[in-house]
């Protein structure tokens, strides 16, 4: 009788498709004592008698969020581990979820990257490929360390509404006003290891006296890169940027698109269109909210101080502001 496909090392862990369930002997002789089952069926409950059973119903489908099952599933394999036994994963194929979850269970436990989870398990089991949607998203888990708590996590949380934003851009329709990230409301939370650029100006109508609002600071800034060069777009006619809580009137009307105004002077900054919006430099950006720069001004701030506590200091007294003969200091 042929053995199972054991995943190289010192684990008592297997992998397999569903036909494995019949091989009664060889999993008797692997000492399998739990199965997780990573894909969505009416399962025989015959083929599971005697074993621990812990069902993830998922398809194989690049938009499906198995990231989200990626703890339970750790979980579930460390105990049957830790309880002296076998543990078979498996799949429909035994080849894109039962990997996936295998990856990110050696992810965990051993700080390895999905590549190195993924070589390891090749070494004995050749044909496992995870679907794209699932690499990114053992990516994304790499990413943010493997943690036991993926729900509040602030990258994860970015992740599920940028998936929000997609399934509303393929129907044509703007996101729920709830589910929408105004990422200026997060900024707390996520203060600490933010990925975003340091905030070395703050955006800002700029009327006559120099005392304007706020409107958005560089941490909020998306960079997207010219169609041809593939450079930042420095030279664009737009900011592109994140949601903030100032915008959120309009953005929660419904509309795929509109004008943003200064919520202090009504002034019209930008523009917004759910579904994307083509850039001066070519690139198709979205969502698309943006700022135009010809309608504000840039003022320098001081770095945030040496402690790293994320205390923003006044914005310093020299501004650049745009005249029609080029730019003086005010």
């Amino acid at each position: 009788m042929a053995l199972l496909d054991k995943v190289s090392g010192e684990l008592q862990l297997y992998i397999g498709g569903l036909f494995t369930l019949r091989r009664k002997e060889s999993l008797r002789t692997s000492g399998i004592t739990h199965v997780l089952s990573v894909l969505r069926f009416i399962p025989d409950q015959a083929l599971f008698d005697g074993f621990e059973h812990h069902v993830v119903e998922v398809d194989d489908v690049d938009d499906e969020n198995l990231l989200e099952h990626f703890p339970a599933c750790n979980k579930f394999i460390q105990q049957g581990l830790d309880g002296g036994g076998g543990v078979l994963v498996h799949c429909a194929m035994g080849k894109s979820r039962s990997a996936t979850a295998v990856c990110a269970f050696l992810m965990q436990r051993y700080g390895v990257t999905p590549d190195q989870a993924l070589a390891q398990i090749r070494e004995t089991r050749p044909l496992c490929e995870p679907n794209e949607g699932f690499w990114k998203q053992l990516e994304l888990y790499h990413s943010i360390a493997t943690p036991e708590d993926i729900e509040e996590t602030p990258a994860y949380q970015r992740w599920l509404y940028q998936r929000e934003l997609e399934l509303s851009r393929a129907c044509a329709q703007a996101p729920e006003a709830e589910k929408i990230r105004f990422e200026d409301e997060h900024e707390q939370e996520e203060s600490a290891g933010t990925s975003k650029p340091a905030r070395s100006f703050i955006y800002r109508i700029l009327p006559d006296p120099p005392y304007g609002r706020t409107l958005a600071t560089s941490q909020y800034l998306n960079e997207h890169r010219a169609r041809d060069t593939g450079k930042p777009s420095g030279s664009c006619s737009h900011y592109f940027l994140d949601p903030l809580s100032w915008m959120r009137k309009e953005l929660e009307q419904g509309k795929l698109d509109g004008r943003l105004e200064c919520p202090k002077c009504q002034a019209n900054v930008g523009k917004y269109a759910w579904q994307g919006m083509q850039c001066s430099c070519g690139d198709w950006v979205v969502p698309g909210i943006s700022l135009a720069k010809g309608r504000i001004d840039e003022v320098k701030s001081r770095p945030l101080t040496a402690t790293g506590l994320g205390i923003r200091q006044p914005p310093q007294a020299v501004v650049v502001r745009k005249t029609g003969s080029g730019h003086e200091n005010l």
